[in-house]
Parts: C-alpha cells; structure tokens; sequence
C-alpha cells in the first residue's frame, strides 16, 4: 500500500502526530493539518504507560484520557470525520493485544483507517498482527533505530509496508533544538535496503530541523512540538500556520 504517492513525484513527505481526544475537538486539528499540507496524519491512541514517549506526549495522552477518551470514542470520531489524507493509528501493543490483532485492525479499517504503527512491539514478535493488518488492508509501519544491526534493518524494511519510520535518536519523543547527527546515517542505511519512502521522526520540532531531515530523508514526523502547542491552547488555525511552516520549509 502507498500511503505518500507524492514522494514518488518528488514531494517531501510531512506526518504530523495528534493525540486522539486530546480537546474535544481535537478532529478540527486534523482538517488543519489537512489543509496545511499533510500528506498523512499519525494519531496516537492515549494509553496509560506510553514508554516511547517523552514528557509532552505523555502529558497529552494523560490529558486525553482525563477527558474519558477511549479507543471506542476515538475510532468513532474519526468514523464520523472525512479526511483527505491517509490515517495512521500510533498505539502500544497492549492495546492490540487486548482486543486481538484481527478485532483491533478490523475496528481500525472500519473508522477509515489506512496504516498502523505498533511502537514497542518488536519485529520478531510482529507477525500476528503483520498478518491482520493485511487482511484489513492496513499499511504495518515499522520503526529502525539507530542500534538497529544491518540484518534486522533489512528484515524489517521487507516486512514495512506504507513507510519506514526511522527514529533520530535512542531516547523517547520530544523537542530538541537540533537534529540528531544519527538521523542522516540511519536515514542513509534505511533509503539502501527499502524503496518505501524513509521518514526521520523524534526531535522535528520547528522548519529548520523538518528541511534539515528533508535533506537526507523522504520526509518527516512532527509529534511532540505540536502537543507542546495544543497543551498550551493553541487553536486548530494556529497549528496550521505552524505546519504551513515546516510544509514550506520541506518544499
């Protein structure tokens, strides 16, 4: 499945990330982001132990789900809400679990889904899902690191489907003033063993970092400086310009 067809005419892919049920209209984020020129969005189901996550997107998941979010609520909201670009549900395995691969892909499917990015479960232990995920026609995003060995990059980038997600530093979301100098050798690695498009995340936190990545990658992940944004009331419009922002740079 190609979720970001503009990579292949020569475009820079831009993800941003949103919280499900961080405000309650959190679904007017996504039209912004839409309009700001997104070529998908990630969002992140709240979940109570979010071990990949720094301190802003815990702080958000713990906002939403203070606010009664749930995968239900969150899944009916975006059933009832009609997004031109592809949607990525960023969740923990437990979740998954929980539920079971097929139910919990078949929901996903169902409230529009295209993509599902399982963010603590290894490659070694993926294959249920791998295989729900298909039969739902959901694109598996899959995470390198820069730790990862050249073999379990390579085995990884066969079984990616969508995008490969290349995490910038060993550490957990969040803002940073710089990219990490590791984000354009494991960027560079990844681009080698996979024709999926290679998207920098962790640390995209402002336009000179998004055009930096955009440099070495096929596009970038902003999470973490959006959330910082939204908990401290910026309105969907204000996040949009901030978006345009990093699209410009990216272009």
């Amino acid at each position: 499945m190609n979720l970001l067809p503009g990579v292949a005419r020569g475009r820079k892919a831009l993800v941003p990330y949103l919280t499900g049920g961080i405000t309650a209209d959190w679904t007017d984020y996504l039209h912004a982001f839409e309009a700001a020129g997104a070529d998908a969005i990630e969002i992140g189901l709240p979940f109570s132990d979010p071990m990949l996550d720094g301190v802003t997107i815990q702080q958000a998941s713990d906002h939403a789900l203070a606010r009664g979010a749930t995968v239900a609520s969150i899944l009916a909201d975006l059933a009832a809400t009609r997004v031109g670009v592809p949607l990525v549900v960023m969740t923990y395995a437990n979740l998954v679990v929980r539920a079971g691969p097929a139910a919990f892909c078949a929901r996903l499917a169902e409230a529009g889904v295209s993509g599902l990015l399982v963010s603590d479960m290894p490659v070694d232990e993926v294959a249920e899902v791998e295989q729900a995920a298909a039969d739902a026609g959901l694109a598996l995003i899959l995470l390198v690191a820069p730790v990862t060995t050249d073999e379990r990059l390579a085995e990884i980038a066969r079984r990616a489907r969508g995008y490969l997600y290349a995490i910038s530093v060993m550490g957990t979301t969040g803002e940073r003033a710089t990219l990490a100098g590791s984000a354009a050798t494991l960027a560079a690695r990844a681009k080698a063993v996979t024709d999926l498009p290679v998207l920098v995340g962790f640390g995209i936190s402002g336009p000179a970092q998004a055009a930096e990545a955009g440099q070495v990658a096929d596009g970038v992940v902003v999470g973490a400086a959006l959330m910082r944004r939204i908990l401290d009331g910026a309105t969907p419009g204000e996040l949009g310009v901030d978006l345009a922002a990093m699209r410009a740079a990216l272009d």
